[in-house]
């Protein structure tokens, strides 16, 4: 869509353009109704509005996006883009708004009714992080597709964005079996030749399995940038049973990080679910010993791990990632619901790995992969 602004604000009619603004006698400069489109969808995904409501936007900004450049003039001044499925009043009229180049109204009042009250500790961290090392994309079970993920993460400031998709197990979440992550791997690579300097970060969530070994080929993880290890199953396990599973977790020279240690749900839509049961002092002192970030899990329903939890990793030396586990783009814009808490259990900075450079962060997880 970027390519085609400058041609249709060159051909946009007097007329037209003094319809689409309202009134005024001079015509600004064109706004990419796409991205203004996909900026609503983002604002009211962070939110946590509706979903219908948000697809809603979005599906219009992709049948806005495939559409030529002299189509949408001549349906903007026909006042016929509502006869497009999946383009209704609401959105056609910011695409109007935009072309005129206007802020959408709808767009305004999201941006004016912004809230995120972060004190200075809170606002600190965000501002340090450098990306998100645990997103998912169409490939499982989130909502986008892999490109859109990377925009979203490269339009609210990020160098990188880490892929995890989840792995074969977990069929609830079509986890992706051995050779859909390597075709993964090849669309990455295309991807990353048109976005950089930002990069898309090679990785996956990983289930622990029951005796602690991770579900995916060791030849594939030692290809991959980042690798989330997770528990998704038998949640209620014994302490006496969860713990060595996950310490064994932990030790596998291919983790890197450790997501959601203890798997609660605190709220939402899929239910409340307490915390497994582990000795959290030998898991964290395993991950201080291996080099194992423990994961602050942003995500509004988890906020995991506890904050009692997290001043006892923090105690232990554990490095930590601040990660949304977004599923959807506008989610990717959580991580401040994870640096609160980072902020208020005293977590240093430098010890946030996603704070780091991108080639310090690959030089420590390719470390890992070193491990004997």
């Amino acid at each position: 869509m970027r390519r085609i602004v400058s041609s249709l604000s060159a051909g946009l009619t007097r007329a037209a353009c003094h319809v689409l603004s309202g009134y005024g006698e001079t015509v600004a400069a064109s706004r990419d109704p796409v991205a203004d489109l996909r900026r609503i969808a983002f604002l009211l995904e962070r939110a946590r509005e509706p979903t219908y409501r948000v697809k809603a936007f979005r599906n219009a900004a992709n049948v806005i996006d495939g559409l030529a450049a002299d189509e949408l003039t001549s349906r903007v001044e026909a006042g016929t883009l509502t006869k497009l499925a999946g383009v209704g009043d609401v959105t056609a009229r910011c695409v109007a708004e935009s072309l005129a180049g206007e802020v959408p109204v709808y767009l305004r009042r999201l941006e004016a009714t912004e809230d995120t009250p972060l004190d200075e500790a809170t606002a600190a961290l965000r501002a340090a992080l450098r990306g998100d090392c645990h997103t998912h994309s169409d490939w499982s079970d989130g909502g986008s597709p892999i490109d859109e993920m990377a925009h979203a993460a490269r339009d609210i400031g990020h160098g990188y964005l880490v892929l995890t998709d989840h792995s074969p197990r977990l069929t609830v979440a079509n986890g992706l079996s051995a050779e859909r992550l390597e075709k993964q791997l090849d669309v990455v690579a295309e991807l990353n030749e048109h976005l950089a300097p930002f990069r898309i970060l090679t990785g996956i969530e990983v289930d622990i399995l029951d005796d602690g070994t991770l579900d995916q080929k060791p030849s594939l993880l030692a290809r991959l940038d980042v690798v989330v290890a997770s528990v998704h199953s038998k949640l209620r396990m014994p302490a006496k049973e969860m713990t060595p599973r996950m310490v064994a977790a932990v030790s596998n020279p291919h983790t890197d990080i450790l997501g959601h240690c203890t798997g609660r749900l605190v709220t939402g839509g899929r239910g409340t679910r307490p915390e497994s049961e582990f000795d959290a002092e030998l898991v964290f002192a395993a991950c201080a010993q291996f080099g194992v970030a423990v994961e602050i899990n942003s995500r509004p329903e988890r906020l995991d791990p506890p904050k009692r939890l997290l001043r006892l990793a923090v105690e232990a030396g554990c490095l930590v990632s601040i990660d949304t586990d977004a599923h959807a783009p506008g989610q990717l814009d959580w991580q401040h619901y994870g640096c609160e808490r980072a902020a208020r259990c005293g977590v240093p900075v430098e010890s946030v790995v996603n704070s780091w450079s991108m080639p310090d962060l690959l030089a420590w997880t390719a470390d890992h992969g070193a491990r004997p």
